[in-house]
């Protein structure tokens, strides 16, 4: 990481197996103090299993995790300065909200003063001014989430860990919930390690995302690196909607292929890593970077490739619609999105349109398997 800032969490040639299955496979990275640190990936891909080493709930096979500048080699989960947040709150129902908040503090001895005069403040940080008095049940689900965060944050940790907190969340509140988590981290400056299957969520909130695969990390960057620059096939596809082509190089142009599949369609894209004639090639574009058009000419005229294909689904998403085109030679499926002129609110499925897109802004990578014939 460029950042100057000390590390609030290093991970040094982390692993975990199970038998012979390696869950986290000699991982290392670093988490600048005060950012909000995501891990980014499907289920199965070993972000819990990680997440619990850090907190301690698990011991690596090898390697080692330094928190604050400390080991934590054999460093109990209670000794560690470190918060877990779970998608199931873990809320005590029969406390109020006073006592939830406060419940950790009165563990440590803290004088009830004290506690008193921590848990009214954080309360005022977290937008819940007064509630002291309520009881759990009387929340809303946001509510909820906030209470919960405030009794890991009142304790101070170095870290504070979130494993899918808001999986549980109807949509709206979970979209309302992303930017009062990424402004609660801004205002505590308290280091964030967020785990989620969810992109939207990672791309949001953090500073630094790392795409999780199979055990290791395929990619770790600012949430513009990993949409603009994706460095490996999976993150490509992975984080945003994606179209991906199959086929094989035909001409290496600088950084430009020229990639043909089987059905017969030519496209150009701009090469992420070494590429060569003759290799099998997976070319991503982005359904907001394609434009579509009533006359082929709108993309010859700004010397794209124009292609035709006929409107299979129009879905209709207000500022996020699109169009499902099937493509005349290969019959492959193409998502593209469309514009917020309203130029296209008449357009009919089996209508015949023509699609483009600058070259310069899909991403194409050389792959070891033999190009796909049909479908995306």
């Amino acid at each position: 990481m460029t950042s100057q800032r000390p590390a609030d969490l290093q991970a040094i040639g982390v692993s975990k197996h199970y038998g012979a299955f390696a869950a986290v496979a000699k991982l290392s990275f670093s988490v600048a103090r005060g950012s909000f640190f995501s891990i980014l990936g499907p289920s199965g891909c070993g972000k819990t299993t990680l997440l619990r080493m850090v907190a301690g709930f698990k011991s690596p096979d090898q390697g080692d995790i330094v928190i604050g500048g400390k080991s934590m080699h054999g460093v109990l989960p209670n000794k560690r300065p470190v918060n877990m947040v779970f998608q199931h709150l873990a809320l005590f129902p029969m406390m109020s909200v006073g006592e939830n908040i406060g419940y950790g503090l009165a563990r440590r001895g803290v004088a009830a003063s004290e506690i008193k005069r921590r848990v009214g403040e954080m309360l005022e940080r977290v937008s819940l001014p007064g509630a002291q008095n309520k009881r759990i049940d009387q929340l809303s689900g946001g509510q909820k989430q906030r209470v919960a965060i405030a009794r890991s944050l009142v304790l101070e940790p170095t870290l504070l860990l979130l494993d899918e907190p808001l999986g549980a969340l109807d949509l709206k509140l979970r979209e309302h919930m992303k930017i009062e988590l990424k402004q609660l981290q801004a205002s505590f400056g308290t280091t964030f390690v967020y785990i989620t299957h969810d992109q939207s969520e990672a791309l949001v909130m953090s500073d630094q995302v790392a795409v999780m695969h199979q055990g290791r990390f395929e990619q770790v960057g600012t949430p513009q690196q990993l949409y603009y620059q994706p460095q490996t096939p999976f993150v490509a596809g992975f984080v945003g909607a994606n179209n991906c082509v199959q086929g094989r190089a035909t001409a290496v142009h600088r950084q430009t292929i020229t990639l043909l599949t089987p059905g017969g369609m030519e496209l150009r894209a701009l090469a992420m890593g070494p590429v060569r004639v003759g290799d099998t090639v997976q070319a991503f574009v982005r359904p907001e970077v394609a434009g579509i058009s009533r006359q082929a000419q709108t993309f010859t005229d700004q010397g794209h490739s124009a292609y035709g294909g006929k409107v299979e689904s129009i879905l209709f998403d207000g500022a996020n619609s699109a169009v499902l085109l099937r493509e005349d030679k290969t019959q492959l499926e193409f998502r593209i999105a469309l514009p917020q002129t309203g130029q296209f609110h008449a357009l009919a499925v089996g209508e015949q349109v023509h699609f483009g897109f600058d070259p310069q802004r899909a991403v194409c990578f050389a792959t070891s398997d033999p190009p796909a014939s049909h479908g995306h």
